[in-house]
């Protein structure tokens, strides 16, 4: 071993410690290897920085601002509502049905994308069905990581395996090269949730009647029939209130006359006012459906007569607020403060009366609606935290269809090999600004830099293994050993490594690690680097095990799961997809 060889697995030893203690941010971590390998001159500095504009970063970047496309107009919103309208209250169809949908979708979205898309979706659908949502959620995690080797573009790992194959003069991974494998291990992973996994999980506890609440989010809000709207007359099932927004009804109130839980039948009147709740986004849906109005808005204008753009941020009541103990009418908010409250959020509890008459609490978190200079003005006192300006846009519907023959067409061009991924995603992404599908400001804050940071920081630690001949030595003494234990057994070693790695660490940064090492290994055995390349990229995605996933940690608070939980369900399915891959990775890339 050569102290450049030494001095790199130092490094790495550091960066896997780092990522597992996450005492800084992962993209930090990254950055801070990247800059180990330059100073220490184990790398070139242009080659280690020539990450940021390789294939690989490009094609991330443009497939991020397509899928933001597809977000902004609508389509994946749309295509879940279709879903999930025909699933019924079945607990067990509706269980197939989300698995299934959300899986699809992540063969050409990233897997947390889908996750969160379908996690509000699936809350709705709980609360309404009386179910614990316990019973969905991970399922709905487990399923969208399921299909990540469907596609190159399923997931991130796949195109950061597929640009280091190149590094070692491998072809770049196919569009549907993993799909012998992947589908198989998908239609496998729903299988064992559907038929076993889900039963494993039990109930979360909590109260019955606290039973698929919506557990986070939940902004109670006062929504108005105007005079003269096309909607009085018609029942409340009509309306598409609870069924097209994903809005709970939780009272109408009528001259002073309160209808709690209201049933499906009621007809709607002239001057009702409806409690809604559900989460901030749906909330500000309403101002899309045309006959309703957010009452606080109505209120806003009548008071208000000047310009200037109205803005909505989330606010929360500080220990010293004077609001906590008061109701809006008694502290006479608007009139203080000149902005009006849209919804309030109590964690994990559901409100039932109109907002001016609810004694507010420390911890309640208030969406406001008001000019800048009011909201300034609210933020430089110290009884309120603003957490953030709320975006108030609604999806772009006109451009649906568009948003999707741009996605549909970029993925094709590449497949057939017209011309490269990257350059064919990139001219999505120039179209999708061009056809005002998205502008590129929306797009460029739905892109998660610090993902797209970390994999340009990290892809100079391949070229690093490659340099200093660590992928050589390391695949020399693995060689040794092995000994005549063949080749399967290799794979399944690389295959277990690979997935003990991805959870201190990225799964793209464990991949970058030890895919060189495995082709290396290869090439001394004499065998097909390709099927390890294969193994790393299919290993690297099952991530099952812990909730340190996103798409698991987007699940674990509202589920209400344990750390162990993940371990239980997790292991059993992480054994099942190591089976199918030491059966399918070979026939498939024969040794």
């Amino acid at each position: 071993m050569t102290f450049e060889i030494l001095l790199l697995l130092l490094i790495v030893a550091a960066a896997v410690v780092l990522f597992w203690g996450e005492w800084v941010a992962a993209d930090a971590v990254a950055l801070g290897v990247m800059l180990a390998l330059v100073l220490s001159g184990l790398v070139p500095a242009e080659r280690a920085f020539a990450g940021f504009g390789s294939d690989t970063v490009l094609l991330l970047l443009g497939l991020l601002v397509l899928t933001a496309a597809l977000l902004r107009t609508g389509v994946v919103e749309i295509a879940g509502r279709l879903i999930v309208r025909h699933t019924g209250d079945q607990p067990r169809t509706l269980l197939l049905v989300v698995m299934i949908a959300v899986s699809l979708l992540s063969a050409f979205v990233s897997n947390t994308a889908a996750t969160a898309f379908f996690l509000p979706v699936v809350l709705s659908i709980a609360a309404r069905a009386r179910l614990d949502p316990s019973a969905l959620l991970m399922p709905l995690a487990f399923a969208s990581i399921c299909s990540s080797s469907v596609t190159l573009i399923s997931t991130t790992t796949n195109i950061v395996v597929s640009g280091v194959m190149t590094q070692y003069g491998l072809e770049p991974m196919g569009m549907f090269e993993l799909s012998p494998v992947g589908l198989p291990i998908m239609a496998a992973g729903i299988a064992y949730m559907f038929l076993l996994g889900a039963r494993m999980l039990g109930r979360r506890g909590g109260r019955e009647e606290d039973v698929g609440e919506l557990a986070r989010g939940a902004f109670l809000t006062e929504v108005l029939v105007p005079p003269g709207s096309k909607l009085a007359g018609r029942t409340i099932a009509e309306t598409g209130l609870e069924r097209d927004l994903d809005l709970e009804l939780v009272d109408v109130v009528r001259d002073e006359i309160h209808h709690r839980s209201p049933h499906d039948d009621l007809r709607l009147e002239e001057g009702d006012v409806l409690l809604v709740q559900g989460p901030r986004a749906n909330v500000l849906k309403v101002k899309d459906l045309q006959g309703l109005e957010i009452k606080a808005e109505v209120k806003l204008a009548e008071a208000e007569d000047g310009g200037g753009e109205l803005r909505v941020v989330e606010v929360l009541l500080m220990p010293r607020c004077p609001l906590v103990g008061r109701t809006l009418k008694r502290a006479k908010f608007r009139e203080a403060y000149g902005l009006q409250v849209l919804g309030i959020d109590r964690h994990e509890q559901v409100l039932r009366d109109k907002i001016s008459q609810i004694p507010l609490r420390v911890g309640d978190v208030l969406l406001l609606q008001g000019r800048p200079a009011s909201l300034r003005a609210l933020a430089e006192d110290d009884s309120f935290r603003v957490l953030g300006v709320v975006q108030d846009t609604r999806p772009n519907l006109s451009r649906a269809g568009l948003a999707v023959a741009i996605f549909v067409g970029s993925i094709a061009l590449g497949s057939v090999g017209l011309t490269s991924f990257a350059v064919a995603v990139l001219l999505g992404a120039v179209l999708a600004f061009a056809t005002g599908c998205i502008t590129p400001q929306e797009a460029y804050r739905e892109v998660e830099w610090s993902a797209l940071v970390l994999v340009a920081s990290m892809l100079s630690v391949g070229i690093a293994m490659e340099t200093t001949g660590a992928a050589r030595f390391l695949a020399g003494e693995i060689t040794a050993l092995a000994g005549g234990l063949g080749p399967t057994w290799l794979i399944a070693a690389f295959f277990l490594a690979t997935v003990a790695l991805t959870q201190p660490m990225s799964n793209q940064a464990a991949a970058i690690v030890l895919l060189p090492v495995a082709i290396e290994t290869a090439r001394q055995l004499g065998v097909n680097p390709r099927t390890f390349a294969m193994t790393i990229a299919v290993a690297a995605s099952c991530s099952y095990l812990t909730p340190l996933e996103p798409s698991c940690l987007l699940v674990y608070g509202p589920g209400r799961y344990r750390f162990f939980d993940f371990v239980r369900v997790g292991s059993p399915l992480t054994l099942l997809i190591l089976a199918l891959s030491l059966a399918l990775i070979p026939a498939v890339w024969p040794l």
